[in-house]
């Protein structure tokens, strides 16, 4: 055996671990950027923001709360959660905090709309960054990968029927939607799309996922790549 072939691989894996972090630290400062702009939240984070008005906690706070929630929901959906899961749910969280501590409202349009813009095109290379890796796909994509394997329904509309359904109730709750919505629901999965495709290792761009209707990647397809990928430990 070369010395070669005896080589650790673990320059791989850090890499790996550190794109997946960067990814997710990335999506937590994208997250709370577009909060800074005040012209209309993400689905999800419609429904954070209004859960965060009724309960007193920081938005943060309600982001992990509801990851954990969904998380529960894998158990009776079977999956299996990855190291990329439990890191999802505990640091998106943590950094929309701690960047919204450290991040002024702006008062003038001419600001809050570039920011809005630089958020969603920040959240596209975060998705790319943190998924690449393959250490399994976050809460949400999850529960739709397990809801699509359960009823049969096609991913793309198990998608837009939870996506909706959350921007319905964060609405009712006092959640803000707006401009910056619509703009993150039609833009956000061309952009992960494009993004996953440049951070991706070559030997995975033919088969990463295309965008869905709901404005992220295909979670089917996440899911398959997450449970192919060698185990981290």
């Amino acid at each position: 055996m070369s010395a070669h072939d005896s080589a650790p691989r673990s320059p791989g894996l850090t890499r790996r671990l550190v794109q997946l972090y960067t990814g997710l630290v990335l999506y937590g400062v994208s997250c709370a950027l577009q909060l800074r702009a005040g012209l209309g939240l993400a689905p999800w984070d419609v429904l954070n923001q209004g859960v965060a008005r009724h309960t007193g906690l920081s938005i943060g706070t309600v982001v992990i709360a509801i990851g954990a929630l969904v998380l529960l929901l894998w158990i009776p959906l079977r999956q299996r959660p990855g190291l990329g899961t439990v890191s999802n749910v505990l640091m998106i969280g943590l950094v929309m905090d701690a960047t919204l501590g450290v991040t002024p409202t702006p008062g003038s349009l001419w600001i809050r709309i570039p920011l809005l813009l630089f958020a969603v095109v920040l959240c596209g290379v975060a998705t790319g960054l943190y998924i690449t890796p393959r250490f399994g796909p976050g809460p949400r994509d999850g529960l739709m990968t397990g809801l699509h394997r359960r009823t049969g329904w096609s991913v793309r509309l198990v998608r837009t029927f939870i996506e909706v359904a959350v921007l319905a109730t964060g609405f009712a709750l006092g959640g803000s939607v707006g401009v910056g919505t619509a703009l993150f629901a039609v833009c956000i999965g061309p952009l992960a799309q494009f993004f996953l495709r440049f951070f991706a290792p070559a030997q995975q761009r033919p088969t990463i996922a295309v965008a869905g209707s709901a404005g992220v990647p295909e979670a089917a397809d996440q899911a398959r790549s997450a449970q192919d990928a060698p185990d981290p430990v």
